[in-house]
């Protein structure tokens, strides 16, 4: 899927010195020397509009106000209002975590439709150069994407390398809400894959959703492909340190904690994906019922009790996954603490059996695939275990709606 996905003879140990020396480097110059002025983003601009705004001659609340206090405020309003909220101001409506998930949806295809304009502007415009105007066309085909009656965007953001969140199935009506959190190299582009789409946040979570329908057709179920955090950008001193994922964390937190209903919520976080959910795990609401983590380079602790969730842990990683290679190490912010396979760190160890290297674990007919698809459901007791230890379903009772175990 990316450099960091596909690199099987990484010298690893040599790669984390010299990310230790840019470390030092930066340390040593400042960071400041990295931290230029930043013009105001689409999504900020947005949001600045909204804080000055009105509705039937009331300001807006705070936009960064509770969700439960903003889902007051939205429920006040006539549909009339609400949609013409989100037509004066799409990018913030459409992040807007308290906001009700189809007038995020209405507001997002608005967002996604003017940043398909601007794109298409950009794809002739004679003062980028070719490779400036193809990539101008390649958002600009990714954002008509986006925009079709038949997808649920309920993040959209078009800065820099991009971040979206798209929903398959209700979220209002669904009993088990599962987040599937990719790794590294996630963006607009990467979102959705055409070739090997399983190793992409669309592909995995559309493959998720129908596994979870077959494991129990009786239970209402939603996955979110959720590309809401700016993720390293291949292998570099981003993806060895935490820094991207305390700031994926807060946004984690904050979408669990937007969600409607009160439908146990189930965290599939892959490779990358594993860290963003290891950090975030301590602040994650009790409706968080799993965390399942697979292809990690680790969580951040050296035990799963460390991570101090209610959460059950589970872990997986098949034979062929490179990452095995990683030194299982934090030194100085580098690296990402123990192996989540390992008996030491204490989590539920699932077999990943079929699945093909770091990217195959959503693989249509994998056994990684029928386990997390268990675990979004509730089958605990159906979820196999790695080697046959049955240890990793001892205390658990949890069964689907339809009373299926």
């Amino acid at each position: 899927m990316t450099s960091f996905d596909t690199s099987p003879q990484l010298n690893v140990w040599r790669a984390l010195l010299a990310l230790a020396v840019v470390f030092v480097m930066l340390a040593t110059t400042g960071w400041t020397a990295l931290k230029g002025h930043r013009a105001t983003t689409p999504l900020q601009a947005s949001l600045s509009a909204w804080e000055h705004g009105r509705i039937a001659g009331h300001d807006l609340p705070d936009p960064d106000a509770s969700p439960a206090r903003l889902a007051v405020f939205f429920a006040s309003l006539t549909a009339q209002q609400r949609a013409r909220l989100a037509h004066r101001y799409p990018l913030a409506v459409g992040n807007m975590n308290g906001a009700p998930v189809e007038l995020r949806y209405r507001a997002n295809r608005i967002a996604l439709g003017q940043a398909r304009k601007t794109e298409l502007k950009r794809m002739h415009d004679s003062r980028l150069s070719p490779d400036g105007q193809r990539d101008a066309g390649r958002r600009m085909h990714r954002y008509e994407s986006l925009m079709s009656d038949k997808r649920h965007i309920l993040a959209f953001d078009p800065e820099g390398s991009g971040r979206v969140a798209e929903v398959f199935g209700s979220l209002t009506k669904a009993e088990r809400i599962s987040v599937v959190v990719p790794g590294v190299d996630t963006d607009l582009l990467t979102f959705q894959r055409t070739y090997r789409k399983y190793s992409a946040p669309v592909g995995m979570a559309k493959s998720l959703y129908a596994a979870e329908k077959a494991a129990s057709p009786s239970t209402r179920t939603a996955v979110i492909a959720w590309a809401d955090y700016t993720a390293p950008g291949g292998l570099g001193l981003d993806s060895a340190t935490g820094v991207r994922a305390a700031e994926g964390a807060i946004r984690l937190n904050a979408l669990v904690r937007a969600l409607p209903g009160s439908a146990p919520v189930s965290l599939f976080c892959h490779s990358y994906g594993s860290v963003v959910c290891g950090v975030a795990a301590r602040e994650l609401p009790g409706r968080v019922a799993d965390i399942a983590v697979a292809g990690s380079p680790g969580m951040r602790v050296e035990k799963a009790s460390h991570l101090h969730t209610s959460a059950q842990v589970w872990a997986m990683r098949d034979a062929d996954d490179w990452i095995q290679d990683v030194p299982y190490l934090e030194l100085g912010g580098l690296g990402h603490g123990a192996d989540p396979v390992s008996s030491a760190f204490g989590a539920r160890v699932l077999s990943a059996a079929d699945a093909k290297g770091h990217s195959g674990y959503f693989e249509p007919g994998t056994e990684s695939l029928l386990n997390f698809a268990e675990i979004g459901v509730g089958a605990y007791r159906s979820v196999h275990c790695s080697d046959n230890d049955k240890a990793c379903r001892a205390g658990l009772s949890g069964t689907t709606t339809d009373g299926r175990a």
